[in-house]
């Protein structure tokens, strides 16, 4: 299996029976799967890691997902909208750290008044940090028009999970409504790249009724798609969703664990220069979880400068990490963190993914 495995490697292009086998891997093979995304990243994209502040400014949503938290229906959630005002705040602390980047990011809303909300938003950001600052927005599905209005405000990246590529185990995590389409959410990510932004997206790893087949096609769903960047993590269950029902048949979650970074490193291997997240939900499982990703592939953290106060109401899955904390907190761990990594941090810098760039240069854009 050890020298199957260094040919598959040395291949670079895999098949579909090639990422199944890459992924069902033991921790001998694993570790030279890490150690080659590991060289894959540092030739490609270097050794820095660049900071995308995170303003978790609501988790009102209109969704029912059957995973999260914040879904509509559960009447558990304690409900948090922050006033422009604070994350105005927020935004001030990041530039002055100098985080290149901010992310905003929401339960999913759309209505013309929110619309107005966030591109009032884009504008104020854009003009307290003299342009300086990058913005990522995660706002879900919206109309295109809605895009258009945000990108020509000041976003130029957008992230919007498809969460599984396969719409059998999409409509099995989500109730097959309207609301909650699959070839809406398509759509969306098509519209969002030609609109220009850079594009991101990413699955959940370890969910129930997912196979390693899901997941090779989901690896194949972004390379095909031409994604600019990923984030992906570990399903983590929350008690008060209808997916919980099915727990007894999820893998252990240090299996969901290792599996997700497996993901990052061969995710990392197919799309050489793309950015990759290390997801927040890699620490709820191991207190150097982010750490992990970043030495597998991943080059792009989100430390979180959410006011203190509604960090734990934002749940998307059980155990968040650093919901008691501040974010001048976690912006000493996470110096010392990245440390660890052997990596730099890109203090004041956007960070934009190389693919992107890649992409304007040749017209695809």
């Amino acid at each position: 299996m050890s020298t199957t495995i260094d040919e598959i490697l040395q291949q670079g292009d895999f098949s579909k029976k090639n990422i199944i086998a890459l992924l069902q891997t033991d921790k001998i093979d694993r570790n030279k799967i890490f150690t080659h995304a590991a060289k894959v990243k540092e030739k490609q994209v270097g050794k820095k890691v660049y900071y995308r502040g995170l303003i978790e400014m609501s988790n009102i949503c209109s969704k029912n997902c059957y995973y999260c938290g914040i879904r509509m229906d559960n009447k558990n959630a304690d409900r948090y909208d922050i006033s422009d005002a604070d994350i105005l705040d927020a935004v001030k602390f990041a530039h002055e750290s100098k985080y290149g980047s901010i992310v905003l990011q929401a339960g999913e809303i759309s209505s013309p008044s929110f619309t107005k909300r966030i591109s009032k938003l884009l504008k104020q950001i854009k003009e307290l940090s003299n342009n300086e600052l990058g913005i990522t927005i995660s706002l879900g599905e919206q109309p295109d028009e809605v895009y258009r209005e945000w990108f020509e405000s000041g976003a130029h990246r957008y992230l919007l999970r498809i969460e599984s590529s396969n719409p059998d185990l999409y409509y099995k995590i989500h109730p097959k409504n309207k609301k909650h389409d699959f070839e809406t959410r398509l759509g969306c990510l098509k519209s969002l790249q030609n609109i220009g932004y850079q594009t991101g997206t990413g699955v959940m790893v370890g969910l129930p009724f997912q196979t390693y087949e899901d997941l090779a096609n989901d690896l194949f769903f972004m390379k095909d798609f031409d994604i600019d960047m990923c984030g992906m993590g570990p399903y983590i269950e929350h008690k008060d969703t209808p997916l919980y029902e099915y727990k007894d048949l999820l893998m252990p979650i240090e299996d969901r664990f290792t599996l997700t970074l497996k993901m990052i490193a061969l995710l990392r291997i197919l799309m050489k220069d793309i950015n990759i997240a290390a997801a927040t939900a890699l620490q709820a499982i191991d207190p150097i979880g982010r750490e992990k990703a970043i030495k597998v592939g991943a080059n792009i953290i989100m430390p979180n400068v959410t006011p203190g106060m509604y960090r734990d109401s934002y749940k998307l899955y059980e155990n968040k990490p650093c919901t008691d904390e501040e974010a001048a907190d976690c912006t000493n761990c996470m110096e010392m963190r990245i440390g660890i990594t052997g990596d730099d941090i890109g203090y004041g810098e956007w960070g934009d993914s190389k693919h992107y760039i890649k992409r304007i240069q040749h017209g695809l854009v």
